[in-house]
């Protein structure tokens, strides 16, 4: 078992610090508008859980290409890797250009939501300024998924590296005005991680139109459309994406819910903070479901799925052992994370706030231990191609479970705490419906290239 741990973890490490470099990103963001005002911050918690469904469609989709490149290597068909990326990068073109068109929405769905007025201008600002990330965001998926399904994750870890220094930098000038720059406030945010992000795109599209892919992968000579080869990547790549984007809405539905309680101020700021943390926590078992993923991938391309089961398996043991030290954390020391986001220019909501999220990170660490655990199993069952199963779960269950009983309590005493022990019941129903598929075995059978 150590042996299959090793592989997993040689794989995942690069992803784990390229996935943080991507979180630190937002944190930095949450930090930088929690120091601006709580307003900002819960405001841009509420857009980015709106952002994220459209935004997830797009870049999981595109990053679906990892599971592509992973059986073409596996069964030794290198030859077919860049015109299968390029169907994906047409994809993430398209989606980027369509998605800035959701800013004329922008005004009449922010109303819609209902929020304190001055909450909607600071969530509309922002919407339109991030808005402008989706296309490099996409495409920076695609070079990251290249280079994850060869196994090459190391490349992946400067991608990212490129995009955080320049989004710490551009954050602090554009939020606050330094440097010559106006002082953008939110919008700034915003701007700061777009323009990062296309620097990012940039650095790994140079990487990845470099003349040795060429020889291996055709990564020239394919780039063409391939209407059978974007048809078979769409059947399985928009289910992919949809998984994330169905999460997304119910988890955005759920925010939005908290913002119309009786304290919805302090309930939207407390769970920004305590989403900002459970993000940050995930990383490492995002890290080796990836890792997983690959591995599935790869070994069902050569036709070896008892290996592929093993190393499923043991992202799972991997990814518990470690979240569950770091949900301990939670319970002995919520001050500690609380203290990342303090502000005392509303003291009144401060003190609401630094009341609540210490209560809702001890629910927080029994929902990271049941997701760690789900990541995994979604992943592989994603790369041997059952996605239509995995976005099926997504759009069925969290409602009945998460999203109506936050609706139903939402005037209830302590009702930010009775919804997030909701969302920690789906997590362990989602997980346990993924296991029992797993174990039937159909993913065994199952590929996504002819």
């Amino acid at each position: 078992m150590k042996k299959q741990w090793k592989i997993i973890l040689q794989l995942a490490w690069p992803l784990i610090i390229a996935n943080s470099f991507w979180n630190l990103q937002l944190t930095i963001d949450r930090i930088y508008l929690g120091m601006l005002s709580t307003e900002a911050l819960g405001a841009a918690m509420a857009v980015m859980g709106v952002f994220w469904v459209p935004m997830a469609l797009l870049q999981q989709t595109s990053g679906y290409i990892t599971t592509f490149v992973a059986q073409y290597f596996g069964a030794n068909e290198k030859e077919k890797i860049g015109e299968a990326t390029w169907q994906a990068i047409f994809v993430a073109i398209f989606g980027g250009i369509l998605f800035l068109f959701l800013q004329f929405l922008t005004p009449w769905f922010f109303d819609l939501v209902g929020h304190a007025v001055n909450i909607q201008r600071l969530e509309i600002e922002y919407f339109n300024s991030v808005a402008y990330t989706a296309l490099p965001t996409a495409l920076v998926a695609i070079v990251s998924g290249f280079y994850t399904g060869l196994g090459q994750t190391r490349r992946v870890i400067g991608i990212n590296f490129v995009g955080l220094i320049l989004n710490v930098f551009l954050d602090y000038v554009m939020i606050f005005g330094k440097f010559g720059f106006p002082a953008l406030g939110i919008a700034g945010a915003g701007y700061a991680t777009a323009i990062a992000t296309y620097g990012a795109a940039a650095y790994g599209l140079f990487l990845l139109f470099q003349s040795e892919h060429e020889l291996k992968y055709k990564i020239y000579s394919s780039m063409r459309v391939n209407w059978t080869l974007l048809k078979q990547f769409l059947k399985f790549g928009i289910p992919s994406g949809l998984q994330w984007a169905l999460e997304g809405l119910a988890f955005t539905v759920f925010l939005i819910l908290m913002g119309r309680m009786a304290n919805g101020e302090a309930a939207l700021a407390s769970s920004s903070i305590a989403v900002t943390v459970m993000m940050l926590s995930v990383l490492p078992s995002m890290g080796v479901a990836q890792a997983v993923m690959t591995l599935v991938g790869q070994n069902l391309g050569e036709k070896n799925p008892a290996k592929a089961e093993l190393m499923t398996w043991s992202g799972v043991q991997v990814s518990l052992m470690y979240m569950s030290v770091v949900a301990f954390t939670f319970f002995v020391f919520p001050e500690f994370y609380l203290s990342w986001f303090t502000n005392v220019e509303n003291p009144k909501l401060w003190t609401e706030v630094s009341a609540i999220v210490p209560q809702l990170l001890k629910i927080v660490a029994l929902f990271t231990i049941f997701d760690s655990a789900y990541l995994n199993i979604s992943f592989a069952l994603k790369g041997a191609g059952d996605t239509r199963f995995v976005s099926i779960v997504a759009l069925i269950i969290p409602w009945p479970l998460m999203v109506l009983p936050t609706y139903l309590t939402k005037d209830w005493d302590n009702a930010v705490i009775w919804a997030w022990w909701f969302a920690a019941l789906y997590s362990l129903t989602v997980v346990s419906i993924l296991l029992l598929r797993f174990r039937q075995g159909r993913w065994k059978s199952m590929s996504v290239i002819h």
